[in-house]
């Protein structure tokens, strides 16, 4: 019962960690065609955001949540403003040189991940600069659930629950609002969108803003369960990426699906061999072999599957 037990928590606790790693992931480079490299720095940028407002400012821990998913945000704003769409220097070129300076990174993935590891290079070396290899960590709240001679974080239970609510929430603001369809609009077509309307710059610099937002909440929610180390962004990076290209063309149902499958290797590796290590391991094998035959990804095989029986219904 036990081992039943451990097994159905750590699936809960995978499940959790892969679909809040790739959330903010999913919408940058799900949507909008973006490789960020600096996902994991993004996830940083929330994480100290989120202590030094609890150690620092005295704030509680769910006001310095809330903070360090706006503060990730507004910095997402800026690095999409300047880095990824190119609005600032282009805007100084033409009141300079009467030009545009560069392009933007939009559906150039290879100029995306070279811009964004870069940037995630400057942001390690600049956290540890700036605040030393470590800094004070917050107490993770709620206590533990047991049952018999087996205990459990609360406080992981809840970030399955937290991972439910930001898909369905990102589910709903990108496929039942008006924003949301502003948003596939320009990215299917962006001169379309921009003649039917559409403030595409807005939307573009909004968009990258909300994933930010979401690896910033991430951060967040993680802050009171990791070591606070520059380098703790690496640890997201790999599942986030893993789950996002598994799920497939449709992003958050592909992210929860991926993130169900995966969590459910990687807790089970894990509760085999008792090794966290063996479980991540199994993880990526597992998205190899879902790369290998499903290269459209789960949601791709649905999409297929289903056009197969709506041909096989059209012919009868």
């Amino acid at each position: 019962m036990v081992n039943g037990l451990n097994l159905a928590f750590q699936f809960i606790d995978s499940f959790a960690f892969v679909v809040l790693a790739a959330a903010g992931l999913a919408v940058i480079f799900g949507i909008m065609g973006v490789i960020n490299l600096a996902h994991g720095e993004f996830i940083l940028v929330g994480a100290y955001a989120t202590t030094k407002s609890v150690t620092d400012l005295g704030l509680p821990l769910p006001v310095a949540m809330v903070v360090g998913s706006l503060v990730t945000a507004g910095f997402g704003v800026a690095v999409e403003r300047v880095i990824i769409s190119g609005f600032v220097p282009n805007w100084v070129g033409q009141r300079t040189v009467g030009r545009d300076l560069v392009e933007p990174l939009y559906d150039r993935l290879a100029d995306s991940m070279v811009a964004t590891f870069g940037l995630s290079l400057v942001m390690v070396q600049g956290a540890r600069i700036v605040f030393g290899n470590s800094i004070e960590t917050v107490g993770t709240p709620f206590g533990n659930v047991a049952y018999g001679a087996f205990s459990y974080s609360t406080y992981r239970l809840v970030l399955a629950g937290v991972s439910v609510a930001v898909l369905a929430t990102t589910y709903v603001v990108f496929t039942r609002t008006t924003f949301g369809t502003r948003v596939r609009a320009t990215m299917a077509d962006e001169q379309t969108a921009k003649a039917l309307g559409v403030d595409t710059e807005r939307t573009y610099m909004l968009t990258f803003g909300i994933g930010s937002g979401l690896a910033g909440l991430t951060g967040a929610l993680f802050a009171p369960v990791l070591s606070m180390q520059p380098t703790l962004g690496g640890q997201f990076l790999i599942e986030a990426f893993v789950a996002v290209v598994v799920g497939g063309p449709s992003v958050v149902l592909g992210t929860a699906l991926s993130g169900g499958v995966l969590g459910a290797v990687s807790a089970f590796v894990t509760n085999v061999t008792d090794s966290t290590t063996f479980g991540r391991i199994a993880l990526l094998l597992a998205a190899m072999l879902a790369l290998r035959f499903l290269p459209g990804g789960i949601t791709g095989f649905i999409e297929r599957v289903r056009a197969r029986r709506q041909e096989g219904t059209d012919g009868d």
